[in-house]
């Protein structure tokens, strides 16, 4: 099951990047390159770490009006990202445009809620729903919009794939048991996320900030 973890890579440098994927790269499937990432390095980065033979998942949760974030998604189409991610909330236009403005090879997936928030969270931003009560209504949202699926935390996917059995379902903040969360606050384990429904678990600082990280990934990789 090791094909369906993607390893983030939160670090503006290229070669600790790359000697990441290559230490852990016989227990992942993917890729993650998020806005740290990709402000340092912008697609030259990209095009390397493509050079090392896994997908990649291109994590800049597009947010803007439809034809500024279709005119983006033009632009990536030269680093033909296996994932790329906008933002549910920019609404069903956006999302549309996105989708049509991607390559063949490429799924659009949609952020919902991000796993560091909760309940106070949202009802500060006057989002009066729970998280659980959000993610579904951007979910269907997203389906209806013509995306391949969501990013949700491994506390809603369950419910996610019932409403949404077709959907690709992208599952940040995942922590082995035992594990810091961090600014995760809604963190599953591996497995749980697994067995909720998850199509693709993005595990970072677990991995990455451990002193042997090809031995933290194996372990992970067992549990599945």
């Amino acid at each position: 099951m090791s094909s369906i973890i993607y390893l983030a890579i939160d670090t503006p440098s290229l070669p600790r990047a790359s000697e990441l994927v290559r230490q852990v790269r016989n227990h992942i499937g993917g890729i993650k390159l998020g806005l740290e990432f990709f402000c340092a390095n912008g697609h030259h980065g990209v095009h390397e770490m493509r050079k090392l033979g896994l997908p990649i998942f291109l994590d800049l949760k597009l947010h803007d009006i439809p034809n500024t974030v279709a005119k983006a998604v033009q632009a990536l189409h030269p680093l033909q990202p296996a994932v790329l991610t906008v933002h549910a909330a920019g609404g069903r236009a956006m999302m549309e445009d996105a989708k049509a403005a991607a390559g063949v090879h490429t799924k659009v997936v949609a952020v919902t809620v991000l796993t560091s928030l909760d309940q106070d969270d949202l009802r500060a931003a006057g989002v009066s729903a729970s998280p659980h009560e959000q993610v579904e209504r951007l979910a269907l949202l997203a389906r209806e919009s013509g995306l391949d699926g969501i990013v949700c935390s491994g506390a809603e996917v369950a419910h996610a794939r019932k409403i949404w059995p077709a959907g690709y379902f992208v599952v940040p903040g995942v922590r082995p048991a035992g594990a810091a969360r961090g600014d995760q606050k809604r963190a599953v384990t591996p497995r749980e996320a697994l067995d909720n429904g998850a199509s693709m678990l993005v595990i970072g600082r677990a991995i990455t900030n451990a002193l042997e990280p090809d031995q933290v990934a194996r372990e992970i990789e067992a549990t599945l």
